[in-house]
C-alpha cells in the first residue's frame, strides 16, 4: 500500500505540472503571456510602418498610398492583440470555471489511482486601471511665426511632413466610471520641413539662415528628431465588459477628445539634398548642430470619431536659438491609438 501511493503521489505531481503548463492560471504568466504579445505584435507594426515610411522617403508610393497602408497595418496589429489576448484570458475562465469540478477526480489507469492537484486559485484581477497601446501619427508639418505665416510659408505645404511613433498607458481616474482618462506615455517625433525657392539651411555662426542653392535642387529636406514625454486628459466614452469574475473598460473605435501636450528632448537634426552635378546624380546628408534649441515642450490634442484621430501638436519652443526668428513647429495629422 506505502508503494502505492508513493506511485500516485508521484503522478499526482506529474500531472499536476502537465495540467499547469497547458492551462495556468497564475496571474504571473497571464501577465507574463500578455507582454509577449503586445511586444511581438509593436515589433511588427513597427518594422511595417519602418517600411512604408521607406518607401514613401524614396518617392516609392504617394502620401494618400502611405496613409492608408498605415491605417491598414494599425488596424490589423490592434485586432491581432485584442483577439490574442481575448484567447488567453478565455483559457483562464475556462480553468477556474472547471478546476473545482476536478479538484479531487480520479483517473484510474490500469488499477492504478492517480490524483488531480487543482487547488491553485489564482484569478484574473477584478479590475484593471491601467493599460497600454500603441501610438502611431503622421501628416502635415510647417514652422510658423510672425515673419512666416502658413499663408505664406517657407516650407512646402504638400512636401514637409511628420511622422511619431510610441508607447501611451491610460489610466482610469474615477472610480466607477472611465469617462475621464488620463494618458501618458513616451513617443518618437520626426518633424520635416521642405524650403521653397531652391533653398537650404545654412548655419553662419549663431544664425542658421534660408539660401539659395547654387543648382537646381532636386530635394531639400530638414529633419529634427525629437524624444518627447506626452500626458493627456483623455474624455469620451467606453464600452464595459462585465463577468462575475472581472470587469473591463474598453474605448476601441469609441469617441474621444484628448487635451495636454509633451515635454523632451531633440536627438538630431539632419538635411539631406538631391541634385545633378555635370550629369552625375548628388545625394548628401549633412549633419550639424544647426543651432536648434535641446529641449522640445509644446501642446497637443486629437479628436476621434471612431478608430482615426484628427491629431495637432504645436512645439511652444521656437526651433532655433537666439538671435534667429522664432520659428515653431506645427503640425496636423491622422493618429492611430491601438488599443
Amino acid at each position: 500500500m506505502g508503494l502505492m501511493l508513493q506511485a500516485a503521489s508521484a503522478q499526482n505531481d506529474s500531472i499536476s505540472l502537465m495540467h499547469k503548463d497547458s492551462v495556468n492560471t497564475d496571474m504571473e504568466y497571464f501577465q507574463k503571456e500578455r507582454d509577449k504579445i503586445i511586444a511581438k505584435e509593436k515589433e511588427a507594426l513597427k518594422q511595417t510602418l519602418e517600411g512604408i515610411n521607406y518607401r514613401l522617403e524614396k518617392e516609392m508610393i504617394t502620401v494618400e498610398q502611405a496613409k492608408q497602408q498605415s491605417e491598414n497595418a494599425a488596424k490589423k496589429h490592434a485586432l491581432n492583440i485584442e483577439n490574442r489576448i481575448a484567447i488567453l484570458e478565455n483559457e483562464l475562465e475556462l480553468a477556474d470555471r472547471n478546476k473545482e469540478h476536478i479538484n479531487s477526480s480520479s483517473l484510474f489507469d490500469e488499477g492504478k489511482v492517480v490524483h488531480i492537484n487543482m487547488s491553485k486559485d489564482k484569478k484574473v484581477p477584478y479590475d484593471r486601471r491601467t493599460t497600454g497601446d500603441i501610438v502611431l501619427a503622421f501628416g502635415l508639418n510647417n514652422a510658423i511665426s510672425d515673419e512666416n505665416p502658413i499663408d505664406d510659408s517657407d516650407f512646402k505645404i504638400g512636401g514637409s511632413r511628420f511622422f511619431e511613433i510610441g508607447w501611451a498607458w491610460k489610466t482610469r481616474v474615477l472610480n466607477n466610471s472611465n469617462a475621464f482618462r488620463l494618458k501618458y506615455g513616451v513617443s518618437f517625433q520626426f518633424n520635416g520641413l521642405k524650403p521653397t525657392d531652391n533653398r537650404y539651411f545654412v548655419e553662419r555662426d549663431e544664425l542658421t539662415v534660408l539660401e539659395e542653392f547654387p543648382l537646381d535642387l532636386d530635394k531639400s529636406k530638414f529633419r529634427m528628431d525629437n524624444l518627447v514625454f506626452p500626458v493627456h486628459f483623455e474624455f469620451g466614452p467606453s464600452k464595459r465588459t462585465e463577468t462575475e469574475k472581472y470587469f473591463r473598460y474598453s474605448t476601441h473605435g469609441m469617441f474621444k477628445i484628448g487635451l495636454g501636450g509633451y515635454a523632451g528632448f531633440n536627438i538630431g537634426e539632419r538635411q539631406k539634398l538631391k541634385y545633378n552635378e555635370d550629369g552625375d546624380k548628388v545625394k548628401e546628408k549633412l549633419n550639424g548642430d544647426y543651432n536648434t534649441n535641446d529641449f522640445i515642450y509644446g501642446l497637443s490634442g486629437y479628436l476621434s470619431l471612431g478608430g482615426t484621430a484628427l491629431y495637432v501638436k504645436y512645439d511652444l519652443n521656437p526651433i532655433f536659438k537666439d538671435p534667429n526668428i522664432e520659428l515653431n513647429n506645427i503640425s496636423v495629422g491622422l493618429r492611430f491609438d491601438i488599443d
